[in-house]
C-alpha cells in the first residue's frame, strides 16, 4: 500500500465529534459546507465511529433571518416576492433538516445501534445539506438570499420535544414532519411551474423525490425500534404523535408518495 493511500485511510476525527461541531456552526452556508464534507469523509473511511461527544440544546444560527412564532409569518403569493418567500422557508426548514440529521446520530447511534444506522442518517444529512445549498444558490439568483426574510421558530422543538427517546424523534421529525413535506411540496411544484419557474420547480422536484427516501429510512428505523421494545409500529406511533406533537395531522395526504416511503399505514390521523 502506497504511503499516500495510506494517509486516506487514517481516521483522523470521531464522526460524533464532527456533528457536534457542525451543530455549533451558526453560518448557514458554512454548517451545509461542512455537512457535505463531513458525509464524504464518513463514506471514504475518515472518521471513526468509537468516540462520544453531547449535541448542544440547540444549534448554532446566524444573527438572520429573524425568528418569528408560525402564527406571525405572512401569506405567500406566486409573484416574485411570494417564490422568494416560498423557497426562503424551505431553505430555513432545509437548515434545520442539516441540524436534525447531525443531532439523531450524535444523540443516538451508541444506543447499540449497527452501523447502517450511522449510514442511513449521514446519507440524510449530505442530502439536507445539498437541499439547503441548492435554495440558497437559487434564491442568489432571484436577487436574496438565505436570512433576507423572518422564519418560523418551532421546526427545532421536535427535537427537543424527543431529545430522550429516539423512537419518539423517528416517530415526530421522519414520520409527522418530513411526511407533510411529500404531502404539500408537489402542489408547490404545480404554483411554480403555473408561475413559470421552471428552475425552483425543478429544485423542488429533487427535494421531494429524495425526501420519500428520507421517510422510508424513518419508517425502517422507527421500525426496528419498535421490534427492540417488543411493540407494535402503528399504535406506537400514533401514542408518540399525541404525546410528542404540539398540532394535528391533517390532509391531503399524497398517499402514492407516501406509499413509496412504505408509510401508507401510519398516516390516518393518531
Amino acid at each position: 500500500m502506497s504511503k499516500g493511500s495510506m494517509r486516506m485511510r487514517t481516521k483522523t476525527a470521531s464522526l460524533a465529534g464532527r456533528l457536534v461541531a457542525i451543530l455549533a456552526i451558526s453560518g448557514a452556508r458554512e454548517k451545509a459546507a461542512a455537512a457535505r464534507t463531513a458525509a464524504a469523509d464518513w463514506r471514504a473511511g475518515r472518521l471513526e465511529t468509537a468516540g462520544t461527544a453531547a449535541p448542544p440544546d440547540r444549534p448554532g444560527r446566524p444573527d438572520r433571518p429573524e425568528l418569528r412564532p408560525p402564527r406571525d409569518m405572512p401569506k405567500r403569493s406566486m409573484g416574485e416576492a411570494g417564490r422568494v418567500a416560498l423557497l426562503h422557508a424551505l431553505a430555513h426548514i432545509e437548515l434545520n433538516a442539516v441540524d436534525l440529521a447531525a443531532d439523531i446520530v450524535s444523540r443516538f447511534a451508541d444506543d447499540g445501534l449497527p452501523q447502517e444506522f450511522r449510514d442511513d442518517w449521514i446519507s440524510v444529512l449530505d442530502d439536507e445539506a445539498r437541499h439547503f445549498l441548492m435554495l440558497d444558490d437559487r434564491l442568489v439568483e432571484l436577487g436574496a438570499r438565505y436570512g433576507d426574510l423572518p422564519a418560523h421558530d418551532g421546526l427545532w422543538q421536535a427535537a427537543m420535544n424527543t431529545a430522550d427517546d429516539l423512537t419518539a424523534r423517528l416517530a415526530i421529525v421522519p414520520l409527522v414532519l418530513e411526511a407533510r413535506g411529500l404531502d404539500v411540496v408537489p402542489s408547490m411544484i404545480g404554483r411554480l411551474r403555473g408561475a413559470g419557474d421552471s428552475d425552483s420547480a425543478a429544485i423542488l422536484k429533487t427535494i421531494h423525490q429524495d425526501e420519500i427516501r428520507h421517510v422510508a429510512i424513518g419508517r425502517k428505523w422507527f421500525e426496528a425500534c419498535c421490534a427492540r421494545r417488543g411493540v407494535e409500529p402503528v399504535e406506537t406511533w400514533r401514542s408518540l404523535v399525541r404525546t410528542h406533537f404540539d398540532g394535528v395531522i391533517k390532509g391531503p395526504f399524497n398517499e402514492q408518495a407516501r406509499a413509496a416511503a412504505g408509510f401508507g399505514a401510519y398516516f390516518p390521523s393518531p
